[in-house]
């Protein structure tokens, strides 16, 4: 795809519902950022030109200021002549705290309160061109590039007061708000200094960043920012916006996938007073004053579709393994391979081979998808809850044939995504709608919709065989996954002889995105095989890893794991003990769980119930301790419900439990004791913390329940027969 990504970042083939969409550089005039953010300082931060080169994937780059610039503008702040921050990032809070963290990295920077940073995102009208909020970006990315542009504005801070007091600038020093003279204590605010101006600088990445040994704001539990108006209801989602005159959508829904429209009969529908019907080739939906009469307008519609067969959830696995079909790529491509598969099973005392497999499941965000759309003079302004406002412009320009300068998306913070909202379907159609009706028109999916039109976690069947000596040495590891994706297909286990593999396939259900994408599916198979060769070999599953292994980041999360959970202590009978470590978007992650388990008489599956969770998590320095503790526990609660009961059911075209009454999500009765060990390593550069957390809860839990009673289950959800 050509839409620019943060440099060194890769797109994992699982991201199958992005598709290629041009990229438009910001180009605004000096005139039109004053014009959005008043008077004073304005700071533009410039990618270095490789990397500039690197994120728009080696397209055009445009005029900049003076024709002297180029236009890859990373991030941009702004110091009225208030003295109030304002930062603008193209990046989205869907729930991850990105919003306190960002501020407190230009808070760091600037030495001003976190609190008194307003930050101005996913605006596509105000902010820089962003590649969207996913992959675990936003700190690693985002947080050096607003922290450059703070720091940058700092230095042009002092530099203002040395030149308006004529001293030297080694004697000045930013603190609260202010510069100030070491010596003589003479101090002058930062809205003084920009009072009367209209300053805009560009700088590269040159100003000094704090070391995070000297972090003051960064690294500090501050309070989640608008987290009053969340918890009181006064926040206004996507769904909560109005405007004057607003009408309320519904979309006309086939009966099943790849059905197609015969016919229409919308007599007794446009006969309700104050419908308006929407058709737009084999797309229809209905307007009216309100939700209710929307609805009734809609079952009013008399369509006639065309539907082929289609297959069963039960035949999925077999579907998954015959390849992507004709005319596309069959063997996939080795992730990873050295040495020799078959010389390393000869070398092995012990070998095994098995196979896992990953069912389908629904992101389930409380927050339906929603869309309020408004046309005025040719030009559409679409708010919405999404994870790329930029990609939903382009899919919305492209959609309705106007120019993507003629499009606006405003990004109101959002009720989570998990990867599921990095698409507009809901935008679309309520700018489809409101262009017919010639008002502006609100569409919320209700939650049959969202279980069965958004896309899902992609299933997955992955066969490994793997050798190990008597020592605990494993000489030979052949891994392969058809279709969920390649995400962390790669182990860090040192092993001789090795080969990973991802394989497409043709999916029955729409696919993409998931928190964590296809590392949960990859951790899940490789962290369950390793338990069942330390079985067969008699080694202690934590020794076995630790055999195994040169990184001292993944052995250190699994030493502080252990240590927190007292491995090796003596188990009651009936409970069992798991281990599992993972790593995904440049962070480590270490599992010790306890199961209470008994088989269940008549039923295929055991009675399971997770007592305890150790979760050992590190991704460098911690820019808000509190923020980081509440992405881990929520990463391994959600985890939960993949590992133990999510998945989507569906024959022939038809979601059958598109509901949460069908649908098994944790409950708070399924939550177990939560005991997180956050690693704080300023020493290394922040990584992301919203995905990697989930990645191996399932293996820690299987692994335990075979402690326990002896089954091993190589299938996820672990207990799908349980509602």
């Amino acid at each position: 795809m050509n839409e620019r990504l943060p440099a060194g970042f890769d797109l994992e083939p699982e991201r199958y519902e992005l598709q290629e969409a041009p990229f438009l550089d910001l180009e605004l005039a000096r005139r039109d950022f004053f014009k959005a953010a008043g008077g004073g300082l304005i700071v533009l931060l410039f990618l270095p030109a490789a990397a500039a080169a690197q994120e728009a994937g080696g397209g055009r780059r445009g005029r900049g200021f003076g024709g002297r610039m180029p236009a890859e503008i990373g991030a941009w702040l702004h110091i009225g002549e208030d003295g109030a921050v304002t930062s603008f990032t193209g990046k989205v809070e869907v729930g991850q705290g990105s919003r306190t963290s960002l501020a407190q990295a230009v808070a760091e920077e600037l030495r001003v309160p976190a609190d008194s940073v307003r930050m101005v995102m996913g605006d596509t009208a105000l902010v820089p061109f962003d590649g969207g909020t996913a992959g675990s970006q936003t700190t690693p990315a985002m947080v050096p590039q607003l922290r450059r542009a703070a720091a940058a504005a700092r230095e042009l801070l002092i530099d203002l007061a040395a030149r308006e007091w004529k001293e030297d600038r080694g004697l000045l020093e930013a603190a609260g708000g202010k510069v100030i003279h070491s010596r003589t204590g003479q101090a002058v605010d930062y809205g003084k200094l920009t009072r009367g101006r209209k300053l805009v600088e560009a700088v590269g990445a040159g100003a000094a960043l704090t070391p995070a040994s000297a972090w003051k704001v960064c690294g500090q539990p501050v309070p989640r920012a608008g987290g009053v108006d969340l918890v009181t209801g006064r926040h206004r989602y996507a769904s909560d916006q109005r405007l004057p005159g607003m009408l309320y959508g519904k979309v006309l829904r086939p009966p099943a996938f790849g059905a197609s429209l015969v016919s229409l009969d919308a007599k007794e529908a446009e006969a309700i007073e104050g419908v308006m019907l929407a058709r737009d080739g084999g797309f229809a939906g209905v307007a009216a004053p309100s939700e209710r009469e929307a609805e009734r307008a809609l079952a009013a519609l008399k369509a006639e579709w065309k539907t082929s067969p289609q297959t069963a959830a039960k035949d999925l696995f077999e579907i998954l393994k015959q390849g992507p079909g004709e005319g596309r790529d069959r063997e996939g491509r080795p992730e990873q391979e050295r040495g020799s598969i078959e010389e390393g099973l000869a070398a092995a005392d012990f070998r095994l081979e098995s196979a896992y497999t990953v069912a389908y499941i629904a992101h389930a965000p409380l927050e339906h998808r929603a869309a309020l759309a408004e046309w005025k003079d040719g030009a559409l302004t679409v708010w919405t809850g999404t994870q790329r406002p930029f990609g939903v412009r382009g899919e919305l320009a492209r959609a309705l044939g106007v120019p993507e300068e003629r499009v606006r998306v405003i990004v109101p913070d959002t009720g989570s995504g998990y990867g599921g909202k990095h698409t507009g379907e809901a935008a679309v159609e309520a700018a489809r709608i409101a262009r017919a009706a010639g008002k502006p028109v609100k569409v919320v999916w209700t939650r049959e919709e969202e279980f069965t039109w958004a896309y899902f976690r992609p299933a997955g069947l992955i066969e490994v065989r793997s050798g190990v000596k008597k020592d605990g040495a494993i000489t030979a590891w052949e891994f392969r996954n058809y279709n969920s994706g390649a995400s962390a297909i790669r182990p860090l286990y040192d092993i001789p002889n090795l080969k990973v593999e991802f394989r497409p396939s043709r999916s029955p259900l729409r696919q993409g995105s998931y928190r964590a994408l296809a590392a949960t599916a990859n951790h899940f198979a490789r962290e369950s095989h390793l338990d069942e060769l330390a079985r067969q070999a008699g080694i202690d599953p934590l020794e076995l890893r630790r055999r195994n292994l040169k990184d001292p980041r993944l052995l250190a999360v699994l030493a502080a794991a252990a240590e927190r959970f007292g491995w090796g202590r003596a188990r009651a009978a009936g409970r069992g003990f798991g281990i599992a470590a993972g790593f995904e978007k440049g962070s480590y992650v270490a599992y010790c769980a306890e199961v209470a388990a008994a088989a269940a008489t008549g039923k295929p599956a055991p009675e399971v119930k997770v007592e305890r969770l150790v979760t050992a998590f590190e991704c460098g320095a911690i820019l808000n301790p509190d923020n980081l503790r509440n992405q881990v526990e929520g990463a391994v609660i959600m985890g939960l419900g993949g590992a133990l009961f999510e998945a989507i059911e569906f024959e022939d075209g038809r979601i059958l439990n598109p509901r949460f009454s069908e649908y098994r999500v944790p409950r708070f009765g399924d939550v177990p004791v939560l005991d997180t060990v956050l690693l704080d390593r300023k020493d290394l550069p922040s990584a992301g913390a919203g995905e990697t957390p989930i990645v191996g809860v399932a293996p820690a839990i299987a692994n335990a329940i075979f402690d326990a009673i002896g089954l091993r289950l190589r299938s996820m959800p672990l207990l799908k027969s349980r509602g």
